[in-house]
C-alpha cells in the first residue's frame, strides 16, 4: 500500500516518525527499544534515513596518513527489511544522490524489490563534508528530480544503462520528495524552489514531506502556494521536537528555519537542557493539535535524539483521542 493509500485509509489522524541506522559496528536493539516505545500510538510508517560515505583521515602504522572512505551508518536497506518484517509496518527508506552512482542506486533497487519494500522517500541528500558546495558522484545524479527519473525508469523495466530487464517489477516503486516551507538554503528564490517542487511531482512523486518549521502558519501558506500552482498530493508536516537550549541558534543556523520569538524567548530562558526538552515538548504538541485541528490527516516527526520527546508529544495528544 503507497503512503497516500495509507494516510486516505486511517480511521484516525495519524504520524510517521524516522529513525537512523545504527553506527558501524552497533548492533540494532538499541533502535529497536526506540522503536517499540512509540509502537503502542500505532504509527503510520517508518522512514529509514541514508548516509553517504565520507573520506576519513587516518594515521598508519608506517607513520603516514591516508584518506579512506568509510560510511558511518551502513544498512538502510537492510533495516528497513528488519523493521518491515518485524513490526509489519511500511518500512520507508530514503533514497538519495549524495555519494552513490547509478549503478548503486539501482543495485538498492533491485535489492528493496526482492524484500516487498515498495515505498520511498526520493532526496538529494546533504554535501560531503570535504565539500564547500554539493557535488554529485561520479555518475551519479546531482538533483532529486535525477533520481525520481531513474526509480521510473526502474518501474519500467529499464536498467539504468537502457537495456530491459527480463522481469520487470510487479508491483511498482512509490515514492514522496521533500518540500521547504521555508525555502531550501540553495534555492534561488521561493517561486524557482517551489518550481522544482512540481517538477518532482509531475515526474511522479504522489507525496511531499516538508522540512521541519516550527511556525504552522508558515505551513499553511506553504500548502497554499502549492495548491495554487497545481501542486495536489498529500503535503506532510515534519515537525521536530527541540531538545536542548544550542539548537535555538543551531538549527536556524544549519537548516534555515525560523523559530518564533515566543518559542525562542522561551528556550532562552531556560536553566538547562532538561527545561529546554520540556519546552520543545509543549511546543510540538501545540503546534500537532493545531494540525489536526486544521484537518491534516498525518504528522511526521523528525525523532532523531528526540525519542523521548516524541513519545512524550504522543501521550499527550492519545490522552486526546487524535
Amino acid at each position: 500500500m503507497t503512503i497516500p493509500q495509507l494516510i486516505a485509509q486511517s480511521p484516525r489522524p495519524a504520524f510517521s516518525f524516522e529513525v537512523l541506522p545504527p553506527l558501524k559496528g552497533r548492533g540494532i536493539a538499541r533502535l529497536f527499544e526506540d522503536i517499540d516505545s512509540l509502537m503502542a500510538f500505532r504509527p503510520l510508517y517508518i522512514n529509514i534515513t541514508t548516509h553517504r560515505s565520507e573520506v576519513v583521515v587516518k594515521s598508519c602504522d608506517d607513520g603516514m596518513m591516508r584518506r579512506y572512505t568509510e560510511r558511518s551508518r551502513p544498512g538502510t536497506v537492510a533495516v528497513a527489511a528488519a523493521i518491515q518484517n518485524r513490526y509489519g509496518i511500511q518500512a520507508v527508506p530514503h533514497i538519495i544522490c549524495s555519494g552513490y552512482s547509478r549503478v548503486e542506486t539501482e543495485y538498492a533497487l533491485i535489492d528493496l524489490s526482492f524484500l516487498d519494500i515498495r515505498n520511498l522517500l526520493v532526496l538529494r541528500g546533504d554535501k560531503a563534508k570535504h565539500h564547500n558546495t554539493f557535488v554529485p558522484n561520479a555518475d551519479g545524479h546531482g538533483h532529486a528530480i535525477e533520481l525520481a527519473r531513474q526509480v521510473n525508469e526502474f518501474n519500467r523495466g529499464e536498467f539504468s544503462d537502457g537495456t530491459p530487464m527480463d522481469a520487470p517489477p510487479a508491483v511498482p516503486f512509490d515514492y514522496g520528495v521533500a518540500g521547504y516551507p521555508e525555502v531550501h538554503l540553495e534555492a534561488k528564490d521561493a517561486d524557482t524552489d517551489l518550481e522544482v517542487l512540481k517538477m518532482k511531482v509531475d515526474a511522479g512523486a504522489s507525496y511531499i514531506v516538508t522540512q521541519m518549521f516550527f511556525d504552522n502558519e508558515v505551513y499553511y501558506d506553504f500548502v497554499k502556494r502549492c495548491r495554487a500552482i497545481g501542486i495536489n498530493v498529500p503535503v506532510i508536516p515534519g515537525l521536530k521536537p527541540l531538545v536542548t537550549r544550542r539548537q535555538a541558534t543551531l538549527i536556524p543556523a544549519v537548516f534555515g528555519v525560523r523559530l518564533p520569538d515566543e518559542l525562542a524567548e522561551a528556550l532562552a530562558a531556560c536553566a538547562d537542557d532538561v527545561e529546554a526538552k520540556a519546552v520543545g515538548v509543549d511546543w510540538c504538541v501545540r503546534q500537532a493539535r493545531d494540525l489536526y485541528a486544521h484537518g491534516i490527516p498525518l504528522i511526521h516527526f523528525y525523532s532523531h535524539n528526540a525519542v523521548p520527546s516524541v513519545r512524550r508529544i504522543l501521550e499527550t495528544l492519545y490522552k486526546d483521542e487524535i
